[in-house]
């Protein structure tokens, strides 16, 4: 099928989907750069139900998704359970722009289904890493937006290749 779309192009889309969405909703300007998120963490994690099969991970740090809750919510105090709804939202908003973007570019129609959000890091069974996104700003906090695709299970036919 011609209306695919090639990794840059999807990368493309994401980037732009989530400087957009994270400019807008939560005041913050995100760059790409090389800065990953440090130890205190949280992710948040979305699946395509229909149209593609892929997954999407946000990975940032704790102290950079309360700074957009607070900015987002115009409050000084977050509590956990806010924090972990703003993420949840915020992950829909940008899955939201992603699969508009992705329909004008495909004419293929998909749908997601509800987050999950995790404290720490959270990796997907029976997904792989396409590729990752890698953001920070300008306050020395980061954050990764990782795109996952279903696992290859070739590795089971070559088990002695090095």
């Amino acid at each position: 099928m011609n209306t695919a779309l090639t990794r840059e192009e999807l990368e493309q889309i994401l980037d732009q989907a989530l400087q957009d969405v994270t400019e807008r909703t939560a005041g913050v300007r995100l760059r790409q750069g090389d800065h990953p998120p440090g130890e205190d963490l949280c992710t948040v994690h979305i699946t395509f139900d229909r149209g593609f099969s892929t997954s999407l991970t946000l990975c940032a740090d704790t102290s950079l998704l309360l700074r957009m809750a607070r900015n987002s919510f115009h409050e000084d105090a977050v509590t956990p359970e806010d924090l972990e709804e703003f993420s949840k939202e915020y992950l829909n908003v940008l899955c939201g722009k992603v699969t508009g973007a992705m329909f004008r570019a495909t004419q293929i129609p998909a749908r997601f289904g509800q987050p999950r959000f995790y404290r720490g890091r959270y990796e997907p069974e029976e997904q792989e890493v396409q590729f990752i996104l890698t953001y920070s700003d300008g306050h020395s906090e980061g954050a990764q937006l990782i795109h996952h695709v279903p696992c290859s299970h070739g590795d089971e036919a070559e088990p002695n290749e090095a």
